[in-house]
């Protein structure tokens, strides 16, 4: 299987450091991250593999995409359904990290029940009766014990997920407009009204609600502002725009609304967290 690398320890320039709040005073640690293979692309995204080594603990913070993942590293082994707030996980001493960044399709057929049950809330890996967790687990951890920070560690990790998840394929009607919905989405910044995704879709808005709490756990509108927020922080990160423009460019009403959603979810205000961006 050939997987290329997209190993970058900064996240600059990668899509999926919308999601990282990291800063000057709280950088990531090395992540090596690597794309789907291409049959599987209807339930992955990505993969990503930090690896540590820490004299005092390190907070990582997330706003999480509107997916599942499954996370095994040296010491646990989860299925994480969607965060509505920031995610946050302590890194110490030495350790590794094996991440799934799946589609929004596939979490329900990964736990089997709505993945509504499942916000803000994990299980451990061997508690999913739709696939053999023991054995994945196993399996991941045997790629990376010796070299944790090695490239073909990580292929062979990411084979150990990929065999597993073949047997989910091909994805559910369902899942792939819930995937179509929130590609759309992204693509699409814009949109900033529950009503306008569910007419680009020819759906009506309660028959929209149940798609995204069955697929996603949450509301349109949570995915229409956790966007908006991932593009708040890819903003902030870049520099160079003032804060009004910033906010008026996102669709909101004013600056103020714009910190007070920023300050809600993340903690920081909008000029707090771009004043702590690297030079």
């Amino acid at each position: 299987m050939a997987v290329a690398s997209q190993r970058d320890p900064a996240g600059a320039g990668d899509p999926v450091d919308r999601a990282h709040l990291t800063t000057a005073s709280r950088p990531s640690p090395p992540i090596h991250r690597y794309p789907a293979s291409d049959f599987v692309t209807d339930l992955i995204t990505r993969y990503w593999f930090p690896v540590w080594s820490l004299t005092e603990p390190s907070t990582q913070r997330t706003l999480q995409f509107p997916v599942c993942l499954i996370v095994i590293s040296n010491s646990y082994a989860r299925f994480y359904g969607v965060t509505r707030g920031l995610s946050q996980v302590v890194l110490e001493g030495d350790g590794w990290a094996a991440g799934v960044l799946f589609r929004p399709a596939a979490g329900r057929l990964l736990l089997g029940r709505p993945v509504s049950e499942l916000v803000d809330d994990y299980v451990d890996l061997d508690a999913l009766t739709t696939l053999d967790g023991a054995g994945l687990v196993t399996a991941v951890r045997a790629a990376l014990a010796a070299e944790p920070g090695a490239p073909a560690s990580h292929r062979a990790a990411i084979a150990a997920y990929e065999d597993t998840v073949a047997g989910f394929l091909p994805v559910d009607q369902q899942g792939r407009l819930i995937n179509a919905i929130i590609d759309w989405l992204d693509d699409h910044p814009e949109v900033t009204r529950v009503a306008d995704l569910a007419d680009a879709f020819g759906l009506g808005e309660r028959a929209l609600q149940r798609l995204v709490e069955n697929r996603v756990g949450l509301s349109p509108k949570w995915l229409i502002q956790r966007r908006r927020l991932h593009d708040a922080v890819a903003q902030l990160k870049a520099g160079g725009r003032s804060l009004a423009d910033l906010a008026a460019d996102l669709g909101y009403a004013d600056q103020a609304h714009f910190t007070h959603d920023f300050r809600t979810v993340t903690g920081f205000t909008p000029g707090h967290y771009q004043a702590d961006q690297p030079d």
